[in-house]
């Protein structure tokens, strides 16, 4: 059996459990269980290609694909003192069939190497954007989830992080991407713990390399 004909027939089994779970619980229920009550094979099939399916708002993210590189700016000790400066650069490419773009970085924190990989991609059933992302300084996993602004030009989203060296817990960030040019593109962290109007804690600069 290949792959294709594999994945098909999971999901067949998916919705034959769907469709039987949902009979079951009416007849608990003493309703109705003519097939007229229930969606159809085809309107159940629609619905999840739908939710699969690249659309225009993953055709969004295309301006992050390529080559960069980058200049971090740190706040270790608060956004009213001077950020620690470093250098790296990052790869983006599409993945999964242009579901989720891909980011590698390398750079430096902290005197060490840093490397890290994110993901973000369009949610189609939630409708809205997500992203995850994990690196060598952590074993933590960081979610978030958010939107582009009116302009299309500033993706943000929201998560939570912990901080071991002071004991936090679930602590609310921001994550804000804001699009310079086709060659330039500023990440933000926002500490939201900090309280308005300075939040920023890290700030990374990307440059797309020349050919």
């Amino acid at each position: 059996m290949n792959i294709r004909k594999m994945f098909c027939t999971i999901v067949l089994i998916c919705l034959t459990v769907t469709i039987t779970s949902a009979r079951s619980q009416e007849k608990k229920a003493g309703t109705d269980t003519k097939a007229a009550a229930m969606p159809n094979m085809e309107e159940m099939m629609k619905k999840w290609m739908d939710a699969i399916t690249p659309n225009e708002n993953h055709k969004r993210l295309d301006m992050f694909v390529g080559s960069w590189e980058t200049t971090t700016s740190m706040w270790m000790e608060g956004p009213g003192k001077s950020p620690i400066v470093t250098k790296g650069t990052a790869e983006f490419k599409w993945i999964l069939g242009g579901r989720y773009i891909q980011q590698d970085i390398n750079g430096e924190m902290m005197g060490q190497r840093l490397t890290g990989v994110g993901f973000t991609g369009y949610d189609n059933f939630n409708k809205k954007f997500v992203s995850f992302w994990i690196d060598n300084m952590s074993t933590a996993m960081y979610p978030s989830e958010g939107s582009f602004d009116q302009s299309g030009k500033v993706l943000t989203t929201y998560g939570k992080i912990d901080e071991p060296m002071t004991g936090e817990h679930d602590i609310n960030v921001k994550y804000v991407s804001r699009i310079i040019s086709p060659d330039k593109f500023i990440f933000e962290v926002h500490n939201l713990a900090i309280g308005e109007p300075n939040t920023r804690v890290v700030e990374v600069t990307y440059t797309r390399k020349k050919p």
